[in-house]
């Protein structure tokens, strides 16, 4: 499995599953709920926007030759903090088809490399609270909760 760097040519790649990953994240909150009826209305944008963006990275996960999922990574700091570099876990879906087998734990364990090699003292994530499954995921590749996150929609 290789983490593959995006490019422009990867955008519908990324759109079609960014749209995957957040439709089925309406489940766990009405504020998922996702102002497209279908991927054909998602612009490519958003994802062109991080290939401008230094700190944001999106990856294609390959196994194979074949692309079975992506992680988009953000870069940060808290410079009044001890461990002050982190590389945010933004997106990381691996399609249906290949989940199970893991490669999401392979993912992580690549992301922690690549946090290393760009003099990051620790990774971030999060997921939403009801979504058993990726706490699970998350609380089983080492990352211990830290802090929860509230939202409330201004109407």
């Amino acid at each position: 499995m290789e983490l593959v760097e995006a490019t422009a040519d990867d955008l519908d790649a990324l759109v079609d599953r960014w749209y995957d990953l957040a439709n089925a994240m309406e489940q766990y909150s009405e504020m998922n709920e996702l102002a497209y009826a279908d991927v054909d209305e998602v612009s490519v944008d958003g994802f062109r926007a991080h290939l401008d963006d230094e700190d944001v990275t999106d990856y294609l996960v390959v196994q194979e030759g074949e692309t079975i999922g992506f992680v988009t990574l953000r870069e940060g700091h808290h410079p009044s903090r001890q461990h002050s570099q982190y590389l945010r876990i933004v997106n990381l879906a691996i399609d249906e088809a290949h989940r199970g087998r893991g490669h999401g734990t392979e993912v992580v364990e690549r992301v922690k490399k690549l946090a290393r090699e760009r003099g990051c003292d620790h990774l971030k994530v999060s997921c939403e609270w009801q979504n058993e499954d990726a706490r699970r995921f998350y609380r089983d590749t080492n990352f211990q909760p830290k802090q929860v996150e509230y939202a409330q929609p201004l109407e």
